[in-house]
């Protein structure tokens, strides 16, 4: 098995860790890995009046996976949630934001709510 697809098997899994926390506590998914022309957004979930978007990144160490969400993937990711907006007008009611969800080996998975701002 060639890199390219060891990455994508362990983003999956890493995608599907980060759906059962954010739905232990309480949000509903409403999109996985949503793809638009300028970005794709791992997840997108709700919880009352808040909608996230939400990024997953693993990597072996906290630093590296705060240091893998570069400006210009904030940059994409923020044209990718008006792509969504303009997909679900419904949204357009709701408090946005932008979380983070880094998933570590053999370490808690870590929830940053509000992680950064466009």
């Amino acid at each position: 098995m060639n890199r390219r697809v060891a990455a994508e098997r362990a983003g999956r899994r890493a995608e599907a860790v980060a759906v059962w926390l954010l739905r232990l506590k309480g949000y509903a998914i409403l999109a996985r890995r949503f793809r638009t022309p300028v970005g794709e957004l791992n997840i997108v979930a709700r919880r009352a009046g808040t909608l996230a978007f939400v990024e997953v990144k693993q990597r072996a160490r906290r630093e590296a996976a705060l240091a893998a969400l570069t400006a210009r993937q904030r940059w994409r990711l923020r044209r990718a949630a008006l792509a969504f907006q303009a997909a679900h007008p419904s949204a357009a009611g709701l408090h946005q934001r932008f979380d983070l969800v880094l998933v570590i080996p053999w370490r808690r998975v870590i929830h940053i709510i509000d992680a950064w701002r466009p």
